[in-house]
């Protein structure tokens, strides 16, 4: 099972001389370390996301003047206002403006949704987000306001889930994401992988829902079990030593996109970002070739994940990378690749309590963490192996 086109990646980067210089949306010098961070337009002005949209627009207006002064004495005419798109955690809109120069400007402004501080950390989120636009990631932050951000306007489609899977756009993936772990966010470093799920677990365990149907299926939950589990993946995956870099956490196609002309390629959307580590980062975007459908038979298998590594380890030169380091970033990822599973099923009990979406977040948790019980022998095994072979040499 899964999608084995790795040995056709791999002959694919013989023939195309792969180890070339790095050309895709991180080609900036390296500005990782020291980069100037400008200051952000703030306003303290608030947008109620569940308004009406023709209720919404002239208070986008407003908000948009009182960011940007140059804007100030244009009337709404000037404002053209559509929503690209209502996600789980948030409300994307596209807002083209009309300049007394005759010129359109074109931005998008993010509105946060209901609740969603008890899974994402906005002050965390507001802490990296300059630093990573000033780095080159993403789209450029431009304003921040009570409760959203107003970002420039990325000209590319979003990536399908399929894409993912495709060699060329896999090996972009993977240069992009080199690039990314060397950004440096001030600040503590600690990973907060293990805080973050604790911090769900806490929160999962205290929900109470008033369908009656919906609180049988929550109680069938054992919350020991699963602290349990977590206890002890946590316990394997330390033995692992894994580098901690600053992590995206949520690479699924929905914040990936592409410019197919420019073949440049963004990251957006960095909500979940925090400082973790560097193989539940690969490993969590591995889980999302699953789409939509949930299939998690199209994780990729070894010779795929390899083609990633290796672009992922050297862009210049991934024909290069030692065995024994592809090694290390395979047994890393594969092993937490069960922590995403934990995380995200936890987080959809929380979901299932507090969100406004038409979604059935308990059937989410359920088929996230049966899936952690589907592959945990294989997966500790692969990890404990590994470190029993490490051990004796």
């Amino acid at each position: 099972m899964g999608t084995g086109n790795g040995r056709y990646c791999d002959a694919l980067a013989a023939m195309e001389g792969e180890g070339q210089p790095v050309r895709d949306g991180a080609e900036v010098e390296d500005r990782e370390r020291g980069t100037a961070v400008p200051l952000i337009p703030s306003s303290d002005l608030t947008v109620d996301i569940s308004l009406p949209f023709d209720q919404m627009k002239p208070r986008i207006t407003d908000l948009c003047k009182d960011l940007f002064k140059k804007w100030s004495s244009l009337d709404e005419s000037s404002f053209s206002i559509e929503t690209i798109s209502g996600g789980i955690t948030n409300l994307l809109l596209k807002v083209s403006v009309r300049e007394v120069s005759g010129d359109d400007a074109i931005l998008t402004v993010r509105l946060y949704g209901p609740n969603t501080d008890l899974v994402i950390d906005r002050k965390r989120e507001l802490q990296a987000l300059p630093h990573l636009s000033a780095a080159g990631f993403g789209a450029e932050l431009l304003g921040i306001f009570g409760n959203g951000m107003v970002q420039s306007f990325i000209n590319a489609r979003t990536l399908s889930p399929s894409d993912m899977g495709d060699c060329k756009i896999a090996k972009k993936i993977a240069r992009h994401l080199h690039k990314f772990h060397q950004v440096a966010i001030p600040g503590s470093r600690e990973p907060q992988l293990w805080n973050d799920i604790f911090k769900f677990l806490n929160e999962a365990m205290t929900i109470k829902f008033d369908d009656s149907g919906k609180q049988a299926r929550y109680e069938s939950i054992s919350f020991q079990e699963i602290q349990a589990e977590i206890n002890e993946l946590k316990d394997l995956t330390d033995l692992l030593n894994a580098p901690v870099v600053f992590a995206h956490n949520d690479l699924l196609s929905g914040n990936l996109m592409l410019n197919d002309n420019e073949g440049k390629l963004y990251f957006i959307d960095f909500e979940y970002g925090s400082y973790s580590y560097r193989g539940y980062d690969i490993a969590n975007h591995f889980n999302e070739y699953a789409g939509l459908d949930c299939d998690y038979s199209l994780y990729p298998e070894k010779d795929a994940q390899y083609h990633f590594f290796k672009n992922y380890l050297e862009p210049e030169k991934p024909l290069e990378v030692p065995d024994k380091d592809l090694e290390v970033i395979f047994v890393e990822t594969n092993t937490y690749r069960l922590a995403s599973h934990i995380y995200w099923a936890l987080w959809a009990l929380i979901q299932a309590k507090v969100s406004p979406i038409d979604f059935d977040y308990l059937w989410y948790f359920f088929l996230r963490y049966n899936e952690y019980k589907k592959q945990k022998k294989a997966c500790f095994s692969l990890a404990q192996n590994y470190l029993l072979r490490s051990s004796s040499h």
